[in-house]
């Protein structure tokens, strides 16, 4: 089994549909360690080391969160800064996370055709997210195909977010039972959740 840790970060909960729900359910997968940053850290004051520590226990880790302005929330981005530490996580010494795998859940405002190069983002959601993937490489680590659902806002709840819902626990509950393969996932990959239930059936 996979130990997997999910850091969940979005400073807007309250308001939140999709990834409140989406948190709801994988905090009560068993055995899989879960961290919700903006509790934890209401003050940004990061304890790194516990952090450090939390990492080199688990061979998955998944940073959950919405898309804010094409990057991380804030909190999200200083724990890269902070634990991340060259000698530990990259540079001479720094092979901490090497072999483990990181995977991104992210929602997103816009529909997957405004991420298109003819789109209005202009851009795939993967050059969105070329930073992370950049971090993961610089870390030896993995970096699996990220877990996404465009048009969160207008989503409805009883048809497409308890599918997305249904496929993350699936897609979580795969990769802790060893049944979903860990791979680098190529330039223009994106996982949703019909490519994950699809699986279940076989």
């Amino acid at each position: 089994m996979a130990k997997i840790i999910v850091y969940y970060a979005h400073p807007g909960q309250t308001f939140s549909r999709a990834n409140r729900a989406m948190a709801r359910r994988a905090s009560d997968i068993e055995g899989i360690t879960f961290v919700d940053l903006y509790a934890e850290y209401p003050r940004h004051d990061i304890d790194v080391r516990k952090e450090q520590v939390r990492l080199l226990e688990h061979d998955v880790i998944v940073f959950q969160f919405p898309l804010y302005w094409y990057s991380t929330p804030s909190l999200l981005k200083e724990w890269q800064d902070l634990v991340l530490q060259h000698g530990f996580a990259y540079g001479h010494g720094g092979d901490k996370l090497a072999g483990k795998a990181l995977l991104l859940a992210i929602t997103a405002g816009g529909s997957d055709e405004a991420y298109t190069q003819e789109g209005y983002q202009q851009h795939t959601m993967r050059t969105f997210l070329t930073p992370l993937e950049q971090t993961a490489g610089l870390c030896q680590m993995r970096f699996l195909p990220p877990y996404v659902l465009f048009g969160a806002l207008k989503a409805d709840e009883a048809t497409e977010l308890k599918h997305h819902i249904d496929g993350y626990v699936e897609l979580l509950t795969r990769i802790r039972d060893g049944k979903f393969e860990l791979k680098d996932a190529t330039a223009d990959e994106l996982t949703s959740a019909s490519d994950i239930l699809s699986l279940s059936k076989d």
